[in-house]
């Protein structure tokens, strides 16, 4: 869409806070911080109509309330959620129209039990919160694996095209653990080329696609046999189920 731009901000030592701009009105997703938020906007004088939130913790929603105070725009967010500073409350099939687009709520628990998405058909993006990562996805600070594995699963059924603006900077440490699990995915091997490109010159490695994460994100690759066989190495008598593949994979990575 013409005028249509979206931008990360940099938060803490490596949040994105996605700011979405159309003239001179714009929303942010997950702002943990309020500060580098307000900057921009009195930089660039646009009015914050309106904050996506994904889920509760302290990065994606510690500047919510001076950013309302300052703006008084909505919050939108998980009704299953303990954050108490959301005034529109979603669940999985509603629908949010902001700067004259529609995004569709998708619950996505695993991370934690509240957390969503939000996916706009029309511009091809989504956000996806601590979820799905470029290369990876979020650890189970609430959920089960299983709710993690579903949650994947039904964000990789979106369209290949689709741009995943995740909340974190991981990508780099996502790669060298997808690199142990499939060290000869050619994928892989020519996204960790582009990934040390970016960095070196200071450039984020997202977005990325839905397209790009089921040819080299490991948790999105469970059926595979290379992953499988990598899984099964690790955990001896696993077998090829795909939630307990998932399983063993993001125990692997969190002690990587």
């Amino acid at each position: 869409m013409a005028g249509f731009r979206i931008a990360p901000i940099p938060a803490f030592q490596d949040n994105y806070i996605w700011l979405i701009e159309l003239g001179e009105n714009a929303v942010v997703v997950d702002p943990g911080d309020a500060a580098p938020v307000l900057h921009l906007l009195q930089a660039r004088r646009r009015k914050l109509e309106a904050i996506l939130v994904t889920h509760h913790h302290a990065d994606h929603v510690g500047g919510v309330a001076d950013l309302v105070a300052a703006h008084g725009a909505r919050v939108f967010g998980p009704a299953k959620s303990p954050f108490s500073r959301v005034d529109v409350p979603l669940r999985e099939g509603d629908h949010v129209s902001v700067l004259g687009q529609d995004f569709s709520v998708l619950e996505v628990p695993g991370h934690t039990l509240d957390h969503i998405a939000y996916w706009c058909p029309a511009l091809d993006v989504l956000f996806c919160g601590d979820t799905l990562f470029a290369c990876g996805c979020g650890r189970l600070f609430e959920g089960t694996a299983a709710q993690m594995y579903l949650s994947l699963s039904k964000i990789a059924r979106l369209p290949d095209r689709t741009k995943v603006y995740c909340a974190h900077e991981y990508t780099s440490a996502n790669i060298r653990f997808a690199l142990a699990v499939e060290p000869d995915n050619p994928d892989l091997l020519h996204r960790r080329e582009e990934c040390t490109a970016l960095r070196q010159g200071g450039q984020p490695t997202v977005p990325s696609t839905i397209e790009l994460e089921k040819a080299s994100n490991p948790f999105l690759r469970c059926a595979e046999a290379t992953v499988q066989a990598a899984a099964q190495r690790r955990s001896p008598g696993l077998g090829r189920e795909e939630i307990a593949v998932f399983a063993a994979l993001r125990s692997w990575k969190d002690a990587f």
